[in-house]
């Protein structure tokens, strides 16, 4: 048995092709910068909490809906 780390990652599998004329980014580095350049802005992306009211707004107005619809209870 060898000194080395028995739970150490290797370097297993065949190489990536590499392909010309491609650019890789860091993976994960979409998750920690945001969107790519030149995207436009996503709605809400400066004010979350206008997106979670909208969504509550939105779930309160289907379950009405779907009341009415199905014939609940008063």
């Amino acid at each position: 048995m060898s000194e080395a780390d028995p739970h150490s990652p290797t370097a297993a599998g065949p190489a990536p092709e590499e392909v010309p004329g491609t650019v890789h980014a860091p993976v994960g580095s979409g998750l920690l910068d945001g969107a790519p350049a030149g995207a436009p802005p996503q709605p809400g992306a400066d004010r979350p909490e206008i997106l979670v009211g909208a969504a509550f707004a939105g779930g309160v107005v289907a379950a009405m809906l779907f009341k009415r619809l199905l014939g609940g209870r008063d």
